[in-house]
């Protein structure tokens, strides 16, 4: 059974840096096709912020996070990075790992998850 844990969330400052891992074990990370992050805000729905495929050079990034996130994997040690650079008071939120077969921005398109990592940005 494959799990995923997130980690190095954290309290920042607006326009700090913060680097999330997501390590899977129970299955090989270059069995699963996409990895994803998404994130859930106070009263927010959960979305996604970026998507990375197998040996992908084209990842997605939602249009609130383009140019200061970067979504990356490293399979030989089984995880996955979110850097996140500039960050705002509105990427405070919980961030979840997940791992899906489908290349789409949706929960659905995801069937396992992390518990997530708390992300507070401060003023």
């Amino acid at each position: 059974q494959l799990t995923l844990v997130e980690s190095g969330g954290g309290l920042v400052q607006a326009g700090d840096s913060l680097r999330l891992s997501c390590t899977a074990s129970g299955r090989s990370m270059s069995s699963l096709y996409v990895m994803g992050w998404f994130r859930q805000g106070p009263g927010n729905q959960r979305e996604c912020v970026a998507m990375i495929r197998m040996r992908d050079t084209n990842p997605y990034y939602a249009e609130s996070v383009q140019g200061r996130f970067t979504v990356s994997r490293e399979d030989v040690k089984n995880t996955v990075y979110l850097q996140m650079n500039s960050l705002k008071l509105e990427d405070t939120a919980v961030y979840y790992c997940a791992a899906g077969p489908h290349f789409m921005a949706s929960q659905r398109a995801f069937d396992s998850w992390g518990q997530g990592t708390q992300v507070t940005v401060s003023a």
